[in-house]
């Protein structure tokens, strides 16, 4: 067998690795952060903390990452566990799709990938190029995922939440949140405000372990299936990105979708691709909402059909709102 033919799986090989040892910290401290709310977080409090008016509960939790900054990889399982505690659902799901994006970790990371690649806009070479500097991409990115999330949140407040959520993650009682105590003591766990510190530490461990160990099933088959794409698609694709701007759009998502890149690094990868703004602006806005690796991740707190609803929401909102942003 000659060297050429072992490159690819050794390229899926290394690119697997590499994914899941870039992944696995943030899985780790998401499902940390999941534990110790379990533990000591009282039911309800964070509602508590909300505006009683749900649409502007649904809005603040848009902002919520840049207080409480979370990697895609990591805010499954922390809203898995907000939810548990009483967050109602549509500010748990506006938070989990915004915080990836609107956190200044991405913020610094986008406006320096575009300082660099300024000089790059080989789509638009005219005086334009100037407008689309890395403080109107970082900041179009920045409203557009907030516009979209918040609007995702609110047509969520719509629905019961038994129909979006899989049994497991409701509370036992849906009218009411507080009684969330009494079904986890149902399933053996305590929260009784009286534990002594080493007993809720150990309950914290126990649901870290538990939600790490389920969290990284459905990470590893995303990045499974992420490696394979990135091993065996030639470069050669990259030529339909620019048969047309719509086209050049769509494709971004669809490749944003199957790279599965982490929010803090994606911008490197888009600001030097050579596609439209509009189809960049799609890349870094769908990308850390939906890909492979979050569906199988989904999967394990939604209904596959509202996951689904969801993706496809997600791809033509921001598909349509990419192309029109860049005319604004």
């Amino acid at each position: 067998m000659q060297p050429d033919e072992l490159s690819p799986f050794t390229d899926f090989c290394y690119l697997f690795l590499s994914i899941i040892l870039e992944g696995a910290p943030f899985i780790l401290l998401g499902t940390l952060i999941s534990g110790f709310i379990d533990a000591y977080l009282p039911a309800g409090l964070i509602d508590k903390w909300l505006p009683k008016n749900k649409p502007l509960a649904v809005i603040l939790s848009g902002l919520l990452g840049a207080i409480f900054p979370v990697c895609e990889c990591a805010v499954v399982p922390v809203i898995r566990r907000l939810i548990r505690k009483g967050l109602p659902v549509s500010c748990a799901i506006t938070y989990m799709l915004s915080a990836p994006i609107i956190n200044p970790i991405v913020i610094i990371s986008t406006m320096k990938a575009f300082s660099t690649s300024v000089g790059q806009f080989s789509i638009r070479q005219t005086e334009t190029a100037v407008a689309f500097g890395p403080g109107f991409m970082t900041s179009s990115r920045l409203i557009i995922a907030f516009l979209v999330t918040v609007g995702v949140g609110l047509v969520v407040l719509k629905f019961r939440s038994s129909s979006i959520l899989k049994p497991g993650v409701l509370p036992r009682n849906l009218n009411n949140p507080a009684s969330d105590d009494d079904s986890d003591h149902a399933h053996g766990h305590n929260h009784d405000h009286g534990d002594t510190g080493p007993n809720k530490l150990v309950l914290a461990m126990r649901t870290t372990m538990r939600d790490f160990m389920e969290t990284a099933m459905y990470f590893t088959i995303g990045v499974a299936i992420t490696a394979v794409f990135k091993a065996y698609v030639t470069q050669d694709l990259i030529l339909l990105f620019n048969q047309s701007e719509a086209t050049g759009i769509g494709l971004m998502m669809v490749l944003a979708f199957v790279l599965s890149l982490c929010s803090t690094s994606d911008a490197f990868i888009a600001a030097n691709f050579p596609v439209p703004q509009s189809a960049k602006l799609a890349f870094l806005i769908f990308g850390p909402m939906m890909d492979v690796k979050l569906v199988f991740m989904y999967l394990s707190v939604f209904k596959s059909k509202f996951v689904i609803i969801l993706a496809t929401t997600l791809f033509f909102v921001i598909g349509i709102l990419s192309y029109l942003w860049i005319r604004l």
